[in-house]
This record gives C-alpha cells, structure tokens and sequence, in this order.
C-alpha cells in the first residue's frame, strides 16, 4: 500500500473539552493540540473558532470542531450518583 492509498486520520482543528467544575463552570478549548484557553459559554467557543478563521456554523461540524464530554449546549458540571 502506499501513502496515497492510505487512509487519512484527520483531527478537528477545535476540540472542546468537558466541563470543569470551578467558581463559574468551564471547558479548556484546544486549537491544533495547543491549549488556548478556558470557554465559560459557546461564545467564548466562538472566539476562538472566529481567530482560526472559522465560522459560527462550523461549530455544528465535527470535522471542525469535536465536543468532548457533551454538546455545545453543556455547559454545567453533572454529579452523578453511583
């Protein structure tokens, strides 16, 4: 097989992280592997994309943009009971 006929592992260039719990609840945002910071809404989330040149509807493409441990909409840390 050659390199050409191999298949391709591509990583979205945003990866949301989950929820940590603090004083104001947050998620650590990564660009390219590179820590940029801390979101405390999806429009923090925004910024971020919107500095890497992606657009707001990106944020709904995994290829863009991976959600881990929850959506775009979670925002709150879950206890969970055992």
């Amino acid at each position: 097989m050659t390199e050409s006929e191999s298949p391709r592992f591509e990583y979205a260039p945003v990866v949301v992280l989950p929820v940590q719990d603090g004083e104001r609840p947050f998620r650590l945002v990564e660009i390219h592997g590179e820590l940029a910071g801390k979101a405390f809404s999806i429009e923090d989330v925004y910024e971020y994309a919107f500095a890497l040149g992606l657009k707001g509807a990106d944020l709904d493409d995994p290829e863009k943009v991976r959600w881990v441990g929850g959506d775009q909409y979670s925002w709150n840390v879950r206890h969970w009971r055992k």
